[in-house]
């Protein structure tokens, strides 16, 4: 197989090392020439994969044309914010087109498997997504994830190119639900982050993450998705993992919040992609247009775009009126 991986980031650079050591030919794009030229030379990404060795043969490309020219299938995991821009290279292309990207387009509300189905009309269009942070898959740490797309025969070669021992692909033909899932609980390590750096402890994380669930299986539902799928993997396995781990970016970023920093500034600084801050503001215009009760994410969307207090936030998220579990 011949396999092009778009974005040369964590992910991007885990899912190419992934693949290359399965036997496939991989070339990996990344829009940093200077950076791409590092990363051949050393055989590392050391600003998102540290210590982590690559392959011999996986292969480097600069040329975002030249990257795409020859591919049977395309890994796309770039920030969603230029998902649209990057994927418009694929407008002829006729082999499989996978999402790795957990994001949802603010003016559209479509997915990433939405804008590539727009751009790629004429691809096969699936998501893999699941509780699968990029330093744990590079070292091999045992992971497991959904490969998703409405066409059967499209999750079954996604889950044959990536599946091994340490990485175990189960399918879906939900990949609405698989990607809504992804996105959103980005959303939500953010407020877990925000408690981790009030100070709450066990139970307060417990009760977000289980509220949370329910408001992404109301807000998916609501969307066109299956509820089960929030239960599995991309839903339950991906929120506990982003909204539990030190490695979790998002987390991480929310956690500084409620410890006082600010927005902008912390955006300025991260060399990372928090991707839950564009995800905020898309969440809350889908909610809104759906008529969906998202009290998280609209007090995270407050916190995020109209400069509302960390703790303002906490009290009128926990100072609602009783009513019965859903």
């Amino acid at each position: 197989m011949n396999i092009t991986v778009l974005g040369a980031g964590a992910w991007g650079t885990a899912l190419a090392k992934l693949l290359c050591e399965s036997g496939h030919a991989v070339t990996l794009w990344g829009h940093d020439a200077a950076h791409l030229d590092v990363v051949r030379a050393t055989r590392r990404n050391e600003r998102y994969l540290p210590g982590v060795a690559l392959p011999a043969g996986l292969q480097f490309q600069p040329q975002l044309a030249d990257a795409v020219r020859g591919a049977g299938e395309v890994m796309v995991a770039v920030p969603s914010r230029v998902f649209r821009a990057v994927t418009v290279a694929l407008a002829d292309f006729r082999g499989l087109a996978v999402s790795v990207t957990k994001g949802i387009e603010h003016d559209t509300g479509l997915t990433m498997c939405g804008i590539l189905r727009e751009v790629a009309p004429r691809a096969k269009v699936a998501a893999l997504s699941g509780p699968s942070l990029a330093l744990e898959v590079a070292r091999g740490i045992p992971t497991a994830i959904v490969a998703a797309s409405a066409d059967v025969g499209a999750a079954n070669l996604v889950q044959s190119l990536f599946h091994r021992p340490a990485f175990r692909v189960y399918t879906s033909t939900d990949p609405l639900g698989v990607e809504l899932g992804g996105a959103l609980k980005n959303v939500i390590a953010l407020a877990a982050g925000m408690g981790d750096g009030l100070g709450f402890g066990d139970n307060a994380k417990a009760a977000l993450v289980t509220r949370a669930l329910a408001e992404m299986r109301r807000l998916g539902v609501a969307c066109g998705a299956q509820a089960e799928t929030f239960a599995g993997l991309s839903g339950l396995g991906d929120l506990t993992v982003t909204c539990f781990s030190k490695l979790s970016r998002n987390r991480s970023f929310g956690e500084q919040l409620g410890r006082g920093a600010a927005v902008m500034e912390l955006l300025a600084a991260s060399p990372h992609v928090v991707e839950g801050y564009p995800t905020a503001r898309s969440a809350w215009q889908l909610a809104c247009k759906h008529g969906v009760s998202t009290p998280i994410i609209e007090q995270v969307h407050a916190v995020l775009y109209e400069g509302k207090d960390v703790k303002a936030a906490v009290r009128d998220l926990t100072g609602r009126g009783s009513k019965a579990e859903d």
